[in-house]
């Protein structure tokens, strides 16, 4: 499976499964509008069938009826059946029977105008049965595919609300006309038992899918996907992805600038993607080393992307505590440099690579921008490495920079392309002295952005480099990608302060996808924020770094880090293929199953 087609299959089942909850935002927003539909419905249900002035107050009546009825049982069933339930809040228990009562009153109008175009007022009676039978049929759907209740629970949650709106039926008959007799009490127990089996088959047969493909039953992943879209609970979804994934090795390097009174910066640049979405997995794991570090050391700390994909997301918090656990068991360094080269860059085929030793480590940035660029191979880091060390340096630290997104790019079009450029920045870094090499560094995190925006918990934070003459800067913002030509934006800026050459960074985090209801579902740094406040705000990091230089020497590492869980490309595109069979099965077995359950519903209540 190549990235583009992993990654979009990701962005699509983001974009499903944040629909799922496009509700309203608050409770009394809700109950507004249960209010509006109960009394609309109401009225419109009576007033159909008779247009007197006294209809309006009974339709009225009627639909108040309807909705107290509604809200009791909702607040029943979630006091009692659904009370640990961390999906079905009161908010979307009332959601729930909203779009019920929809459905309902449209189907009970139907009733109405064809009870006064043949004029049988039985027919509205029939038309309100039938409304309860695809109600019911709603709810046991959606309790049985969402709801992490009971079997018993589940069940007994979709059938309170629709049983009880029966009641109103009892007294209705002296207004509407209509005759009660023991079939409509037949009809009712017979579609209740009908309803779940038919249901019943339904949860079956989508369970069925996610069981062939990973051996996982599909609504157990599709609540834990929900759990953690609605509620931010990762630990149904990761518990799957343990399950699912496999144990390899993966890649570490550290830069750190030590001071007078001990480390002025850090930077970590984990071969770990910070992935799959949200807080699941490695998603987290940027903000989480910097916090890390940050609260240990004291200094800046910054977690820009290594070069990785999807494939390398890991499982769980559990092995994002390993990865930092390792860390800092790997912050004693013996080797050491005071002096640098200056900031070098290189230009091949719209490729832009740039390259600064410190010692006998290459610190080498890459990025496609103002192209779009996605994630670069680990392979190529390799590649690189060894052509370094047939330079004479022992190491390399490769950052994909990850700086620049306007639509859709195929990364193994330009990957020989940065390639010759990072060569190429290699050796003519090569060709100038090493001098002293003094460091600044600055941390901001804006109050006015936030995740849903596309800017992380682990703000902007900027490592400034002083070699002879030349000033550079790192810029690391915690996001995921950047728009086209802001980079460059933010460069012209910061010459105005001194700034020769640098490059911006994002981290790549995925802490900020799933959370807004776009078709990325999320905003790259840029796209939903003033940039202009942006560059204001890495202008001011950067004059603060510019305060605060001082002579460092430089340290590094790179190691790896064994055993580490990971969610693997074949087994991330089994997952989100699982998701995908999965809808077309619902759509196209609930398209025939509500199709058998209509014929069937329909012809024993008008014709048997």
């Amino acid at each position: 499976m190549t990235k583009g087609v992993m990654k979009s299959q990701i962005d699509k089942t983001v974009e499903r499964y944040s629909m799922l909850f496009t509700l309203p935002s608050s409770t009394n927003k809700v109950l507004l509008l249960h209010l509006l539909v109960n009394g609309i419905g109401g009225v419109t249900a009576v007033l159909l069938l008779n247009r007197r002035t006294a209809s309006y107050f009974i339709g009225l009546f009627f639909g108040f009826t309807f909705l107290i009825i509604t809200l009791v049982t909702d607040l029943v069933v979630q006091k009692n059946l659904l009370k640990n339930d961390p999906v079905f809040n009161l908010r979307r228990s009332f959601s729930l029977s909203l779009f019920s009562a929809i459905l309902w009153f449209i189907i009970i109008a139907q009733g109405a105008i064809m009870s006064v175009l043949i004029g049988s007022a039985n027919l509205w009676l029939k038309f309100y049965l039938l409304g309860f039978s695809f109600v019911l049929i709603l709810r046991l759907i959606t309790f049985s595919t969402i709801s992490s209740a009971n079997r018993k629970s589940q069940i007994l949650s979709a059938l309170l609300q629709p049983i009880m709106c029966c009641i109103p039926i009892l007294f209705m008959n002296g207004i509407v006309g209509y005759q009660l007799d023991l079939s409509n009490l037949l009809f009712v127990l017979f579609t209740i038992p009908f309803s779940i089996s038919l249901i019943s088959v339904f949860v079956a047969s989508v369970n069925n899918v996610g069981k062939k493909m990973i051996g996982i039953e599909t609504l157990a992943l599709l609540r834990a996907f929900v759990f953690n879209w609605a509620e931010d609970l990762y630990h149904p979804l990761e518990s799957i992805l343990e399950r699912l994934g496999h144990e390899q090795n993966v890649k570490m390097s550290i830069l750190t600038f030590r001071g007078k009174k001990g480390f002025k910066g850090i930077m970590v640049v984990p071969s770990i993607h910070p992935g799959p979405f949200k807080n699941v997995g490695s998603s987290v794991l940027p903000h989480k080393i910097q916090m890390t570090l940050e609260d240990k050391f004291h200094c800046i700390t910054a977690v820009p992307h290594g070069l990785c994909g999807h494939d390398l997301d890991l499982t769980s918090q559990l092995q994002n505590k390993k990865v930092i656990d390792e860390i800092l068991n790997s912050m004693e360094f013996s080797t050491f440099s005071s002096e640098a080269t200056p900031f070098e860059r290189v230009e091949k085929n719209g490729a832009h690579a740039s390259c600064q030793i410190f010692g006998k480590c290459a610190l080498i940035t890459l990025t496609m921008a103002p192209q779009t660029m996605e994630d670069l191979p680990p392979q190529l880091s390799t590649t690189i490495l060894l052509e370094a060390k047939k330079r004479g340096l022992f190491s390399t630290i490769t950052i994909d920079a990850h700086n620049s997104t306007n639509g859709s790019s195929k990364t193994d079009n330009y990957v020989d392309s940065i390639k010759v450029a990072a060569v190429t920045a290699i050796d003519k870094a090569l060709c100038h002295q090493r001098l002293p090499l003094e460091v600044g560094t600055s941390k901001i995190i804006p109050d006015n952005f936030d995740v849903k925006k596309g800017l992380g918990p682990g703000g902007i934070c900027v490592i400034v480099g002083k070699v002879g003459d030349q000033k550079s800067a790192y810029i690391i913002i915690d996001g995921n990608n950047m728009v086209s030509g802001l980079r460059e934006r933010i460069l012209m800026n910061l010459k105005g302060i001194g700034i020769e050459d640098g490059e911006i960074l994002t981290t790549d985090t995925h802490m900020v996808t799933s959370i807004v209801l776009t078709k990325r579902g999320y905003h790259p740094v840029g796209e939903a924020i003033d940039q202009e406040k942006l560059i204001s705000y890495i202008r001011e990091a950067t004059l603060t770094a510019l305060n605060n230089l001082e002579p460092v020497k430089a340290s590094w590492k790179s190691m790896s880090i064994t055993k580490m869980k990971i969610i693997g490309k074949k087994q991330l595109g089994n997952l989100f293929s699982v998701i995908d069979e999965a809808i077309k099965l619902s759509k196209r077995l609930g398209i025939f199953l509500i199709s058998i359950a209509g014929i069937i519903l329909i012809t024993l209540l008008f014709f048997v």
